[in-house]
């Protein structure tokens, strides 16, 4: 018998009766399992957004959230949500310097001559 690591982390799996992700997930094709699964770690910005639309329409979206929170998962897309160093980031940072942020001079009325 295979097991599935994501099976490891059902609560119960381990305790006598075997609990596989089937159990949990009832005949729910989730797009995880049938994506390829390097999209939920993709470095570039189109991987990521490319993840969180898979994630869109998943029914598990919010539980698989909660489990991702509970276990500070390090990197990836999870629930929809991007994951950097086990906190929820807008997006990831990209490769070079920070952009620098200029305040904008206010604007000064000019009165034209008549």
């Amino acid at each position: 018998m295979s097991v599935l690591f994501s099976e490891l982390l059902v609560p119960g799996w381990a305790d006598g009766e075997m609990i596989g992700l089937g159990d949990v997930t009832g005949e729910v094709a989730l797009p995880c399992h049938s994506a390829d699964p390097e999209i939920f770690f993709a470095e570039d910005l189109p991987g990521v957004a490319a993840a969180k639309a898979l994630c869109a329409g998943c029914p598990m979206v919010s539980a698989c959230l909660q489990g991702a929170l509970s276990r500070s998962e390090p990197c990836g897309v999870w629930g929809g949500e991007l994951f950097v160093d086990g906190r929820v980031v807008a997006a990831k940072r990209t490769v070079g310097r920070p952009r620098r942020i200029v305040e904008s001079e206010p604007v000064r009325e000019v009165a034209l001559a008549s």
